[in-house]
């Protein structure tokens, strides 16, 4: 028997479907609430509305729990690469051998950029973002590999999934070497992947750049770990473009636009210049905590909180480790780093904050961890755009594999003006 709930309205009663999850998550089913009550639901910002079904990832964000396809993030970031945890999210389980090396050999196979789009490089300003090359790029790189806009057959999908996974870390490394005014580095065969996109970003004609393992590391860990994040906003933007049948290149190219924005991907640069800003202005930890806590003063504590975890964030955890271990094998003297240990180790001290629930979140740690690894600044949300290619990729492809899909409209509630008369230039 389906379980349901009732809505009453004007004394009239409506039964709604209660939907279980697969982790005992209840929704009630409002599909039909329009057809049958002439209603919608009005719910800013989409805090409570599920949009979709989806396999791909499981948040708890009350227990501090993230899973992709039912692994926990703790053994995939202990245990796998970056492009293992991509391959499950894509494909949907864990590679075996001959199917981690044939997606490795798409890799190497699709990693070098055409050699027309390296001219369009040149049509960017210097001072162009790096954000606004890779979207755009993303976008071209369609009309030179694909065989045509629409991939229809596994085969295709897999050949697309691994060339976009490639050609996107390449095409951030070019936009970071266009910026500088260096020569592009070609990828290497031979490098896993984070290591490639380091010796891509750093190399140069006279020197190759070699990654320490530790760096490597940390890197793959910061892909890993940026993989999935369930139905954040730019993965709901992936979502919604490709609802309307548009092919992965453009659907991946509009998730890079929405993680541009400052509240969502460009978190972690907000940590580095918080902390400057407390190195700058000559602050104390304390005096600088204090001023978090007077709210006159409009100070904001960057890298503490989460819209979806009230514990702390199973990411941070793990990256929190990972930045300690970098920073001392790396024997880094950096005035940021310090005051960053400094910041947490106050904040998780004092109630004010571990009362709220504003524990330091995954950006608080990867910030850190790139500005070790030597990342400037403006590419911060690139890198963030690398992991997070994967997952876009994975939710694409659920969009079109549903068959009872249909293009996403969200209503609205009108409050602007009533009827209108409209009047000649003379009467106005």
């Amino acid at each position: 028997m389906t379980e349901t709930v009732t809505l009453t309205l004007d004394g009239t009663q409506y039964a709604l479907p209660l939907v279980r999850g697969t982790e005992g998550e209840l929704a009630v089913d409002i599909s039909s609430l329009r057809a049958t009550t002439g209603l919608i639901t009005l719910d800013s910002g989409f805090g409570n509305t599920g949009s979709c079904r989806s396999a791909i990832t499981f948040i708890d964000g009350e227990k501090g729990i993230l899973r992709y396809r039912g692994v926990p993030i703790e053994d995939l970031a202990r245990r796998s690469s970056f492009i293992e945890a991509a391959e499950l999210l894509i494909f949907g389980e864990l590679p075996d051998v001959h199917e981690r090396e044939e997606f490795r050999q798409l890799l190497i196979e699709n990693s070098t950029l055409h050699r027309d789009m390296r001219k369009h490089f040149d049509g960017f300003p210097v001072n162009a973002h790096p954000m606004a090359i890779l979207s755009a790029m993303i976008n071209a790189i369609q009309a030179y590999d694909l065989p045509g806009i629409h991939i229809t057959e596994e085969s295709d999908f897999r050949r697309a999934a691994a060339l976009l996974l490639a050609k996107t870390r390449t095409i951030a490394a070019a936009s970071y070497k266009s910026h500088i005014g260096q020569p592009l580095a070609y990828p290497r065969y031979d490098l896993p992947y984070a290591e490639n996109f380091l010796h891509m970003m750093f190399s140069v004609p006279y020197r190759d750049y070699e990654a320490t393992p530790e760096v490597a590391n940390a890197l793959n860990l910061f892909f890993v770990l940026h993989a999935d994040h369930e139905q954040n906003c730019s993965t709901s933007t992936v979502r919604m473009v490709a609802s309307s049948g548009a092919n992965l290149f453009t659907s991946v190219s509009a998730g890079v636009a929405a993680l541009w924005g400052p509240s969502h991907g460009g978190a972690n640069m907000a940590v580095i210049e918080m902390l400057e800003t407390i190195r700058d202005e000559n602050l104390s930890v304390v005096r600088f905590l204090d001023q978090i806590k007077d709210r006159r003063t409009g100070q904001r504590l960057m890298g503490f909180g989460h819209r979806v975890y009230r514990n702390f964030d199973p990411r941070a955890r793990i990256l929190k480790r990972a930045a300690h271990e970098l920073l001392e094998s790396m024997h880094i003297d950096d005035p940021l780093l310090d005051i960053a240990r400094e910041l947490e180790e106050a904040a998780l001290a004092d109630p004010y904050f571990t009362e709220r629930r504003l524990y330091p979140n995954v950006d608080f740690y990867s910030g850190i961890i790139l500005r070790a690894i030597g990342i400037p600044l403006d590419m911060f949300t690139v890198l963030f755009a690398i992991g997070r290619t994967a997952g876009w990729i994975a939710h694409w492809k659920e969009i079109v594999d549903d068959p009872t899909g249909r293009i996403h409209r969200p209503r609205q509630l009108y409050i602007g003006n009533h009827h209108t008369q409209w009047l000649p230039y003379e009467e106005r």
